[in-house]
């Protein structure tokens, strides 16, 4: 080969094949002198933002959270109590607010039952003529809760009652293909008004007699809504054995009431004349059996009133 030959290809050898320099290789910590700004998306591999000392040039250690924060503040604690202390009386005025509207605490005590008390609450409304002693047990002038006493007034049984016989009042029209929610409401809220009227008209005769008894409003109420067992038995076996059984049973649950209505309220209003020196046959004692008569006769006729056009 021709020397200028040679030596033109060696140097077009030389300019394809460059030598290859060796770029040093920056170490951590150290920034590099052709970047114009530090590279923090690895900040952590060298040590830029790592955790300070607490207090270091005025930083927060990363372990406080912002509700560790929130809590240490004082003014924080300050108004944390104040809201305490604000909840505290809001509860203590509604509760009193209450109790005097709402006798929360004396309703307690007309639903303090068990199912021994139920079950013989019960056989004492559908068969009150086995009874003997009708006296309210008292402790420490203070009459003792109704599960420990069958004699004393409940609201457990008349409020289930009412809830029952509304019920079956809806079962009973929807046999009859009458069934319907404005009826069924109709009938709950029927029964509900002759209830308020009659504890009205209760309230109204023992003012104009005169009558001073420990009888309250909750005692009549619970008294009035034992007549709800009544009437859920008679519409029950009307439904299973037509009107012949719906009469039957109705006719006893209504003379029970009767007597039991009798006995009990001769307790509530009788007792406290003779106790007032009264004589038997004066006219202010003849007006307050005429009341009670009056009372535990319109029991069974209320019975019937309700329930009668729910069986046919």
């Amino acid at each position: 080969m021709h020397p200028a030959g040679a030596a033109a290809a060696g140097t077009l050898r030389q300019r394809k094949w460059p030598s290859k320099r060796r770029v040093p290789v920056s170490q951590p910590g150290m920034a590099d002198p052709h970047q114009l700004f530090d590279d923090t998306s690895s900040a952590q591999s060298r040590g830029y933002g790592a955790q300070r000392a607490p207090g270091g040039l005025g930083y927060p250690t990363a372990s406080a959270s912002p509700q560790a924060a929130f809590l240490g503040d004082p003014v924080s604690n300050m108004a944390m109590a104040y809201g305490s202390s604000l909840a505290a009386q809001g509860k203590e005025l509604v509760d009193k607010n209450i109790d005097r509207f709402i006798p929360v605490t004396k309703l307690k005590y007309y639903f303090a039952v068990d199912t021994v008390y139920v079950g013989k609450k019960l056989g004492l409304l559908f068969f009150p003529y086995l009874h003997q002693d009708w006296e309210v047990q008292y402790q420490q002038d203070t009459p003792v809760a109704p599960r420990f006493d069958v004699n004393a007034p409940d609201l457990y049984i008349p409020a289930m009652a009412f809830i029952t016989y509304v019920l079956v009042a809806g079962l009973a029209l929807g046999t009859q293909d009458r069934f319907s929610p404005d009826l069924l409401g109709l009938q709950a809220s029927s029964a509900l008004a002759w209830l308020t009227l009659e504890v009205l008209a209760i309230l109204l005769s023992l003012y104009l007699v005169t009558v001073n008894t420990d009888l309250t409003t909750i005692d009549l109420v619970a008294f009035l809504g034992y007549k709800y067992v009544g009437m859920i038995g008679g519409v029950l076996m009307g439904l299973l054995f037509g009107k012949m059984g719906y009469y039957l049973v109705l006719g006893w649950c209504c003379v029970s009431i009767f007597v039991f209505m009798i006995r009990t309220l001769r307790l509530k209003i009788l007792a406290e004349a003779a106790a007032e020196g009264i004589p038997v046959r004066g006219a202010r004692n003849q007006l307050r059996m005429y009341l009670t008569m009056a009372v535990a006769a319109a029991q069974p006729l209320l019975m019937y009133w309700l329930t009668f056009h729910l069986v046919r």
